[in-house]
């Protein structure tokens, strides 16, 4: 497939996704009160918490904002993917849509862009909001922000890639995503240093990317960690990605395929 006609049908999504976020806009302003109430219970558990406890260094108020600014993002990212398959099976539209000249793995992907879009644009205000708000203070390394960033991106999308295949495998992938995202973000470090976990549980969260992401996050924007500081991170992440996102296509391709031939393909 070129990449002009990918283009096309990129752009043509995002329209209409975003003609659909126009005319439900009540659904932004209730998101955005619940981020804020959010903040605010975050910014008054660190002042309860007290000055003094100030994880891999830093204040914690700012420690507890990116961490679940970041994780929220790629929880999002990922239930997009597993969104756009279960929505096609609910309302009979997947077998068609799959048997498209569009590849059913690009075609997953651009059906999920504009969440990811409203994901990124979310997290940007979430940041912004505890600045203004709340005072939080960041120390931004632009560069190694965003090589975190589109490393992350690419590994929500594989995470995205194996939500979907599990719908079609299970058809209530919904319900082990929610198990799993609960312990990765008891694993993660997402509200607390993983090196406060024990032992075994500490050498299990660095076995997870997102692990890594937080970390990486963390150290480009709250203290401007410079680039051969963030390599580390940035290489592990890196080698998760070139692992994870071969892996996830070849298992939505066979998952796919056997649903295909079984005949499971709308079942929901």
């Amino acid at each position: 497939m070129t990449l002009s006609p990918t283009l096309d049908k990129l752009l043509a999504v995002l329209r209409r996704d975003l003609l659909i976020a126009i005319r439900y806009r009540s659904g932004f302003l209730l998101a955005a009160a619940g981020s804020c109430a959010e903040l605010a219970a975050f910014y008054y558990l660190s002042r309860s918490v007290g000055p003094g406890f100030r994880p891999e260094g830093v204040e914690y108020f700012p420690f507890l904002l990116v961490g679940t600014g970041l994780y929220t993002f790629l929880l999002m990212g990922i239930n997009a993917f597993l969104n756009t398959i279960e929505d096609g099976q609910r309302n009979g539209t997947l077998e068609v849509l799959m048997t498209t000249p569009t590849p059913p793995a690009l075609l997953v992907v651009l059906s999920a862009i504009s969440a990811f879009a409203a994901s990124g644009v979310n997290f940007v205000l979430y940041l912004a909001a505890g600045l203004l708000l709340f005072g939080a203070r960041l120390q931004v390394n632009v560069f190694g922000c965003l090589a975190i960033l589109g490393l992350s991106l690419f590994l929500a999308v594989s995470f995205g890639l194996f939500a979907a295949a599990l719908q079609l495998a299970i058809q209530k992938g919904s319900a082990v995503i929610w198990l799993l995202s609960s312990g990765m973000w008891f694993l993660t470090g997402t509200m607390f240093p993983v090196s406060s976990l024990p032992r075994g549980l500490h050498y299990l969260s660095t076995a997870i990317p997102i692990t890594h992401a937080l970390n990486g996050m963390r150290l480009a924007l709250l203290e401007n960690a410079p680039l051969p500081l963030l390599g580390r991170e940035i290489a592990i992440l890196a080698l998760f990605v070139l692992i994870l996102l071969p892996a996830s296509l070849s298992v939505f391709a066979r998952t796919l395929r056997r649903a295909r031939l079984q005949g499971t393909l709308s079942f929901y």
